[in-house]
């Protein structure tokens, strides 16, 4: 009985052991790397150590540190090594968000990795680079050099199903472009996806808002009606029905302006107005009837933005919203590719008064800016911001326009 004990604990000893080294072999190891990723990268790495290399035109360079932004993971350049053998059973895969790296099997002592980086593309740069850039220049609200069209440029992208005319790089590289259609022939009706009212509602001055909260200049507790109602034509419904499926080429915290600097001056702004009744002025009647400066700043307070974004008022649902009333001045009014022979909304509030209503700028037919009721329908053309490290191909052109990669 006793040797029956001894060799039954003997076999139990060996299963463990098999099964831990079974365990071991198969066992992914996760680095957290903000502990190692400092390390200096000298010429032959220390045991344990990972190495950085990151893209520099056609060539790799060494790093001091693993790359946070401005670079991808090249995961087939990467490689460990024991001693002087490539290991080539082993995997790697270095998570940029969470600054982790995925080793599988295990490592072994003595195991250098060298991670490859590559630069990101740019949809700024390709299109900057193209023989269609954008000619106007400014700074807008995200604090970086925004590079607009004008005139009627080939500006020209394929997204999504439809065509877009590109109204600028913003000043954090996002790409915004504006709704043209299912082809790129289209004019009047066939660049909007329908009508609808800015606001049902116009005695009060939250109906100026893309969202509004009562009492509040810069509410934003419920959406307005071509924002946020059920219809086809309003915009969270036309995304969700069209672009959900693609929404991880576009952007949600560059945001939209619905700046509602309010004023009870016609000249100039000071401040005060922009609740119940209040006859305001609102500061796209400032800057652009008043005193003739269309400008891209914005009170971050009205700047929409998705809610999980890092700026604005973090209050859309989806990353859609429509054109200022600025961005159509400085494309050049309706002697531009803005002008398309139909009326349509911008999402810029003008004024209210009493007598008149709340009142936002509308594209005319003529293609003139104009102010109307908020309660009044006019067109729908959708604005998006495409993702900065989307790759482009495409000249702009209407038969050879930009697309996006993968798409």
């Amino acid at each position: 009985r006793s040797k029956r004990k001894t060799l039954l604990g003997v076999l139990i000893i060996v299963v463990l052991v098999l099964c831990i080294g079974l365990f071991m072999k198969n066992k992914t190891n996760t680095l957290n790397t903000t502990s190692i990723n400092k390390e200096s990268i000298i010429e032959e790495l220390d045991d344990n150590l990972i190495g950085a290399y990151i893209q520099q035109g056609e060539e790799y360079v060494k790093a001091d540190t693993i790359p946070t932004s401005g670079y991808e993971f090249n995961e087939e350049e990467s490689y460990c090594k024991i001693g002087d053998a490539i290991q080539e059973d082993m995997t790697l895969f270095y998570d940029m968000d969470t600054q982790t790296l995925t080793v599988s099997p295990i490592a072994k002592e003595g195991t250098k990795c060298y991670l490859y980086f590559d630069e990101k593309a740019s949809a700024g740069d390709t299109i900057l680079a193209s023989d269609n850039a954008p000619t106007g220049q400014t700074t807008d609200w995200t604090g970086g050099t925004t590079y607009y069209y004008t005139g009627n440029p080939n500006n020209w992208v394929q997204f999504g199903g439809f065509y877009w005319r590109i109204i600028r790089i913003n000043g954090d590289g996002s790409i915004r472009m504006i709704y043209q259609g299912t082809s790129a022939n289209a004019t009047g009706t066939g660049t909007q996806i329908g009508t609808s009212q800015f606001n049902s509602s116009y005695n009060n001055n939250m109906y100026v808002g893309f969202k509004y909260t009562s009492g509040e200049v810069h509410g934003t507790g419920t959406n307005s009606t071509i924002l946020g109602a059920s219809s086809s034509s309003s915009l969270n419904t036309w995304y969700s029905t069209n672009l959900a499926d693609d929404a991880e080429y576009i952007d949600g915290n560059a945001g939209f302006c619905g700046d509602r600097t309010p004023s009870t001056s016609s000249s100039s702004s000071n401040g005060s107005g922009g609740t119940g009744t209040t006859q305001t002025y609102y500061g796209a009647y400032i800057r652009l009837i008043s005193n003739n400066n269309p400008s891209l700043q914005c009170d971050s307070r009205d700047v929409y933005t998705t809610t999980d974004s890092s700026s604005g008022n973090k209050s859309l649902t989806y990353p859609i919203g429509l054109l200022t009333a600025d961005e159509y001045v400085l494309a050049g009014s309706g002697n531009s590719y803005l002008g398309v022979g139909t009326d349509y909304w911008t999402m810029s509030p003008i004024r209210f008064h009493s007598s008149h209503g709340a009142r936002v700028f509308r594209v005319d037919l003529s293609g003139d800016s104009s102010n109307i009721r908020v309660n009044n329908a006019s067109g729908v053309r959708p604005v998006i911001n495409l993702r900065a490290n989307v790759a482009l191909s495409g000249s702009g052109t209407t038969s050879d326009p930009f697309k996006v990669a993968g798409t």
